[in-house]
């Protein structure tokens, strides 16, 4: 039987949306957080230390750490051609930088590839939720893709 796990991640990050008609076209920051969840069939090996689990929720925590809440906590997310960038931002701030816009969309689609690019062969990245504000999120799901 397959089994879908999650794990919640939260993280600080700003960005700004350049051509946008509104207020998310100055520098702003959210209170992330990001649901990741992975499907697979639970191991049955007996003696093994994962024994019964889909993936120990401490190796989907090293994963989703290393390759997003990592880069991205307390980032700036830019586009590489913002008008924000300068030489003193680049030098003092922790940045991320796309060649597109940096909508939750987007972000969302660079994880989902940072994270598949470390996920175990046999554990399937099932879906990924990015909340920007309690209330609003974008996400990905294998099944659409």
């Amino acid at each position: 039987m397959k089994i879908r796990v999650t794990k919640i991640f939260e993280f600080e990050a700003a960005h700004a949306l350049d051509c946008h008609d509104g207020k998310c076209s100055n520098i702003h920051g959210h209170s992330y957080k990001l649901h990741v969840t992975v499907l697979g069939e639970p191991n049955h090996e007996k003696g093994s230390s994962k024994d019964g689990m889909v993936i120990d929720f401490s190796d989907i925590k090293s994963i989703v750490k290393s390759m997003v809440v990592g880069p991205f906590d307390h980032a700036l997310v830019l586009e590489k051609d913002s008008p924000y960038l300068n030489e003193d931002l680049r030098k003092r701030q922790k940045l991320i930088l796309y060649d597109i816009q940096p909508t939750a969309e987007n972000m969302i689609i660079d994880m989902v590839g940072r994270i598949q690019s470390k996920m175990p062969s046999n554990i399937q990245l099932h879906s990924v939720k990015l909340y920007e504000t309690a209330s609003s999120f974008a996400e990905w799901n294998a099944y659409d893709n």
